[in-house]
């Protein structure tokens, strides 16, 4: 084996697709204008800078083709998917009035920690994937429970116009190429994730990050075959059954340049109902120093509005990830499916999605796609229970190899979590292909191979 360490973990983009040359000229764009200038530089609004948030509708309506234009009064500028979520935790919820965070598992671990932060230590619960998506009839049990046991039944500190909107629950997912499963949630199932928000006061609460990174599954398709992008939950809210059931809603979207521009941006926005938006953008700290991400923000808008963003993804992006995709599960199939491992990505979205009438020609030509950062496989049986050692066997030498296991992804305190990773995803790996070139992941399948392999023949 050649080469050094080799990192499958690593969830970022790599360095050589940052768009330098884009944003430099967006940067130039920006400071060569007076108005663009003085602009930039000030507190700016708490919303954000509003030139983004209107391209970001109108880049948003193109990527969606929903029904109606969106508007930018549904959006508001934030510092990224973590950032907001943080803020969101404290503009509309309350410890103890919010019975509890329900989280799909496996789940993203490094969202737990913000929870926990929150004041939810203690009352995050994990609810299961199968192979459309989230478990709605888990969830339905849990929430159902849930309710029986709430004891406070009106907020106790966040009282007053100022909160004039607190959720009895939080659900957090990420519905299409989700972390860490890579799977995508099926139409039915966001039809009924809505349904049920709204039966029990609950916000949906989505990490929608990796919509815009699709290519055919199998390396022979035209990509030009791909279906439509999958609504987001937001967009689903905003129609089924004639619309959100009050002002607030029940979805928000949580967007994010990170993965597709560069994460030292800092730079994503929220959507969802425009009285939801506004009131998330009145944060205290918001209010007194404006948008946290203004400058940056600007530039943003300048590679958006210019179509330079959308041809960074088309003619670099996309491809890059296409390709490393089409290598990893060449590789996967090579020296992994043989000793035992499996795939376990869920049905693709246009087969597990029923479509309506208008839609059933449409669907029926589309190919299967695959896209986002990751792959999740599943151990050999007789391995299964012993992924944390393996990967940290896997570190030394002669490996020098970084995976994420199975348990890392369990919903922290919750016991049924660890009781289901143990018989279910904790027997798993997650794989990203983002992160290091087509030839260096080959590298890494082999190497994992070849641990494999040593393991056995020592037992």
């Amino acid at each position: 084996m050649t080469g050094g360490h080799i990192n499958l973990q690593r969830g970022w983009p790599s360095l050589a697709l940052a768009p330098s040359a884009q944003l430099l000229k967006s940067a130039s764009n920006v400071f060569t204008s007076t108005p663009k200038t003085a602009a930039s530089l000030v507190y700016g609004p708490s919303a954000g800078y509003a030139p983004l948030r209107e391209s970001l509708a109108k880049w948003l309506t193109e990527i969606y083709s929903p029904k109606s234009q969106l508007q930018s009064d549904r959006i508001c500028v934030t510092n990224g998917a973590s950032g907001n979520l943080d803020n969101i935790l404290a503009r509309f919820t309350e410890p103890g009035y919010t019975r509890n965070i329900w989280i799909i598992e496996p789940s993203y671990f490094l969202a737990c920690p913000i929870f926990m932060d929150a004041g939810f230590q203690g009352l995050m619960k994990g609810v299961p994937e199968d192979e459309e998506g989230l478990d709605v009839e888990f969830l339905r049990r849990g929430l159902q429970e849930s309710e029986k046991k709430a004891q406070q039944q009106e907020p106790k500190l966040k009282t007053g116009t100022r909160y004039a909107k607190l959720y009895k629950h939080i659900i957090y997912c990420v519905p299409t190429f989700a972390n860490p499963s890579g799977k995508t949630m099926s139409l039915r199932r966001r039809e009924e994730l809505v349904r049920l928000a709204r039966e029990f006061d609950a916000l949906v609460v989505t990490d929608d990050v990796y919509d815009v990174l699709r290519w055919p599954e199998h390396a022979n398709d035209d990509a030009s075959q791909l279906g439509s992008v999958p609504p987001r939950i937001v967009d689903v809210d905003r129609t089924l059954d004639g619309g959100p059931k009050d002002e607030w809603g029940n979805a928000m979207s949580n967007g994010s340049m990170s993965k597709i521009i560069a994460p030292g941006m800092r730079v994503g926005w929220a959507e969802a109902t425009p009285a939801l938006t506004l009131a998330l953008s009145q944060l205290g700290a918001t209010r007194s120093g404006g948008c946290p991400t203004h400058l940056s923000a600007s530039i943003v808008h300048e590679m958006l509005s210019s179509g330079a963003l959308q041809e960074h993804l088309k003619d670099t992006v996309n491809p890059t990830f296409r390709a490393r995709y089409y290598g990893m599960i060449k590789a996967i199939k090579a020296e992994l499916l043989p000793l035992g491992f499996s795939i376990s990505v869920g049905k693709p979205y246009n087969e597990s999605s029923k479509p309506t009438n208008e839609d059933a020609n449409e669907a029926s030509e589309a190919i299967a796609e695959a896209g986002g950062y990751f792959t999740y496989l599943t151990l050999p049986s007789d391995l299964s229970a012993r992924t944390s050692r393996l990967a940290a066997e896997a570190l030394k030498k002669p490996y020098d190899l970084k995976f994420a296991f199975g348990d890392m992804f369990q919903v922290q305190g919750d016991a049924g979590s660890i009781d289901r990773a143990a018989d279910g995803f904790g027997r798993g790996i997650r794989l990203c292909w983002a992160w290091h070139t087509e030839e260096e992941i080959v590298e890494g399948i082999r190497r994992l191979a070849k641990l494999i392999k040593d393991v056995r023949g020592r037992t």
